[in-house]
């Protein structure tokens, strides 16, 4: 690995938290350079501008967040445990063991929607992908019969990441904890009713 690809890199792991926890908006030149301890000229020698340490602080915490849940799944034997990880994984957002600054693919969805195409096209094809992702394991858990054969795969997988962000946002919203206890015990009697 050559330095500057090093240089790269450091930047990235400096700065995502920070992306993460203020936003695209938030996040300032002067907050990236406290960061990593590097002047302007530096990080403008790695990068062209601020929109690119965006998109790779976002890739580096989604794929952070991702390994985490393909690691925890791979442990797991049935369907339905697999669907369960994510509630799992997510709790670990709300305690900030996971991720700091919470669910990268929320408050990057939130922060980007109207101000940084680029960006909520990212989130919007790591949404697409989890819905996906979800989707199969509903579709084998209904091939080995673990989950009814009339379910819909997609309404399935729409709803868990409906209750995961949006029980997120509302325990990060009201500082109350228990709102995404309740409403996680409510996806996960939705997932056992499932078949």
């Amino acid at each position: 690995m050559t330095k500057a690809e090093k240089t790269r890199i450091f930047i990235v792991e400096k700065t995502a938290p920070i992306f993460n926890m203020k936003g695209y908006a938030g996040t300032s030149l002067n907050d990236i350079t406290a960061a990593t301890g590097l002047t302007k000229g530096s990080i403008y020698g790695n990068f062209a501008n601020k929109d690119e340490v965006a998109l790779a602080a976002f890739d580096y915490n989604l794929k952070n967040v991702s390994s985490k849940i393909d690691a925890e799944m791979n442990k797991q034997r049935s369907i339905k445990d697999k669907l369960l990880v994510y509630i799992d994984i997510y709790q670990k957002f709300i305690d900030g063991s996971v991720s700091e600054g919470g669910c990268p693919v929320l408050n990057t969805a939130i922060d980007a929607d109207d101000t940084h195409p680029e960006l909520r096209g990212k989130v919007l094809k790591a949404v697409l992908d989890w819905k996906n992702k979800i989707a199969k394991l509903v579709e084998a858990g209904i091939a080995g019969k673990e989950i009814d054969a009339d379910q819909d795969p997609e309404q399935i997988a729409l709803t868990i990441i409906a209750m995961v962000e949006g029980g997120i946002m509302i325990s990060k919203l009201t500082s109350k904890v228990e709102y995404w206890s309740l409403i996680m015990g409510s996806l996960k009697k939705y997932v056992e009713s499932l078949g």
